[in-house]
């Protein structure tokens, strides 16, 4: 048996390994177009900042222990320009060398990735507008970082962007964003990455929303980069990460089936509609866990999967990719947002059936030293209770409560069962109802019309125009005086039960507390005595979300 693998990397690094460890005598060629066969992308803009400071930790698997531990033929500057599926062999060029050389297969793996996109903006080529791919683009970022830059533009404020916005300001350079999106971060929903933003503020750091580059041009030793708006920037250099590509031109020219968005189709084997080729990692199109939709996911978590599921395959093994749920972490300054499953903005496009919940937990219990806030939102089906995504911001503990409830969405469990999850508890980790429990007994508490909730983007900005809805704020007064809700009124939860007179019978009760739990017992109160009547999920804190506080 003789496998070629075009590219290395998360995908194809992995699926090498894998092959060999099921098949001791295979031929194993892994052709990669750069000089590093397996590096940790992942941790280029730590070692821009210099939280990682040696370059050398970011090469996972360097090219001798590829040679000597699992012997594989790799083969570095091998650029493949053609596959040919009649004779079965790719035409490849030494980049090195300049010759070129046929190199036959049994099995073909395609791993190879994305590629930064570069929108057609006059003056995209400048040579200081610099992407982050590779080895070669790190060393040139981590050179300008540290060489007396003062001043940097980031176009796209996703992952790349937001992590390189932190360390370049590490590095004490003055960054400043531009985002064509109305919000950082896109794949989340906008209140839940108000505390990133808030922070990346905070620390300095310029932000341009609904805001694009339309040219960059020569400014002395950097460049002026002109906006939609009329403003212009300038910069010692310019990062440019407003999404990728997949690198499908080798399958598109070989007439292997491709999507929409150019992402290689495949089944769940990872094979494409020849045999004997198959496709992992960013280039792929895979189908999304929850929704069933075809997506591209460009995460390392998924190509790994992916090249190990190849290989399986490839040597009879019947394993097969469940789907990619889009689970992602990203960090800044001390916080971190993560996800998993599908967002609101999600679900609404796709016209899709949801209820929501907040909560406002801390990481540990909040008498041990050390707990930090903490918002979680959980979404669900109305009626099923099926587990839709999730999203997480704080500071300590999100990555935990979201792989959790990644898990469980693996697992095909409702809001009820989270409620009965057992998961670890000492006073300086958790709490002995985790945040995990506590979303299920929120979402549940919905689900059975124990608890009817509502949104702060559901209600009116003023509810003083609103003839039908009574606001009431279940705070303590001081609570109350420290800032409330446009309209609201305040019987604190203590006195409600003597006042329920001042309470209208006509109307819609709208609850609130600080974070929930006081406006829950409240609409418990007052349903019990006749009232309609809802509770703003997340109280206060979620309102805030919604509407920062400058």
């Amino acid at each position: 048996m003789k496998i070629v693998i075009i590219g290395g990397v998360a995908g194809g690094a992995s699926a090498a390994a894998r092959a060999r460890r099921l098949d001791e005598h295979a031929e194993i060629v892994v052709l990669e177009r750069g000089e590093h066969p397996s590096f940790a992308n992942c941790g280029m803009p730590y070692y821009v900042g210099g939280e990682i400071l040696s370059r050398d930790k970011l090469l996972v698997a360097p090219i001798e222990m590829l040679r000597s531990r699992h012997r594989l033929d790799v083969r570095v500057n091998a650029e493949v320009s053609k596959i040919d599926r009649e004779t079965k062999a790719v035409h490849v060029h030494d980049r090195n060398s300049g010759s070129g050389y046929v190199e036959h297969y049994d099995k073909l793996i395609i791993a190879t990735g994305a590629a930064p996109f570069r929108p057609p903006i006059p003056g995209i080529d400048h040579k200081l507008i610099l992407g982050l791919r590779d080895l070669n683009d790190a060393d040139r970022m981590h050179q300008l970082a540290t060489s007396g830059a003062r001043h940097a533009v980031i176009v796209g404020a996703g992952f790349i962007g937001i992590e390189v916005a932190e360390n370049l300001r590490k590095r004490g350079i003055d960054v400043t964003i531009v985002e064509l999106a109305s919000q950082i971060l896109p794949p989340w929903d906008a209140e839940m990455i108000t505390p990133i933003d808030q922070e990346l503020r905070g620390q300095g750091i310029q932000i341009r929303l609904n805001e694009s580059a339309t040219e960059f041009r020569d400014r002395d030793d950097g460049l002026a980069i002109q906006l939609k708006s009329g403003e212009t920037l300038d910069a010692d250099f310019v990062v440019l990460s407003v999404g990728v590509r997949p690198e499908n031109g080798l399958a598109i020219d070989s007439g292997l089936e491709c999507g929409p968005r150019g992402g290689i189709n495949v089944d769940e084997h990872m094979q494409t509609n020849d045999p004997d080729i198959y496709a992992v990692g960013d280039v792929v199109q895979v189908e999304d866990f929850v929704s069933g939709a075809m997506v591209q996911v460009p995460l390392a978590g998924p190509a790994n999967r992916q090249g190990r599921i190849a290989a399986d395959h490839i040597f009879g093994r019947q394993t097969a990719y469940r789907g990619t749920q889009g689970t992602a972490i990203v960090g800044a300054f001390g916080k971190a947002a993560a996800m998993t499953g599908q967002s609101e903005k999600q679900l609404k496009a796709a016209s899709v059936d949801f209820e929501k919940v907040y909560i406002h937990p801390s990481d540990h219990a909040g008498y041990y030293p050390g707990a930090s806030p903490m918002t979680l939102k959980l979404l669900f089906h109305p009626e099923s209770g099926a587990i839709l995504g999730a999203q997480g911001v704080g500071s300590n503990g999100v990555d935990k409560r979201i792989d959790v409830i990644a898990t469980a969405i693996q697992g095909n469990m409702s809001v009820e069962e989270l409620e009965e999850s057992e998961l670890c508890y000492a006073p300086q980790f958790g709490h002995a109802k985790d945040p995990v429990n506590m979303l299920g007994f929120v979402a549940s508490g919905v689900l059975r019309g124990d608890h009817p909730v509502t949104h702060v983007d559901r209600i009116p900005a003023e509810v003083q125009t609103s003839s039908d809805m009574f606001l009431l704020d279940v705070r303590s007064e001081a609570e109350f005086e420290n800032g409330a809700i446009p309209g609201a009124i305040n019987i604190p939860i203590e006195t409600l039960r003597d006042r329920l007179g001042e309470v209208p019978q006509d109307k819609t009760i709208v609850t609130y507390c600080q974070v929930g739990m006081r406006g829950y017992l409240a609409t418990r109160v007052l349903m019990q005595n006749g009232f309609d009547v809802r509770n703003i999920s997340g109280g206060y804190k979620a309102w805030l979300l919604f509407h920062p506080q400058p």
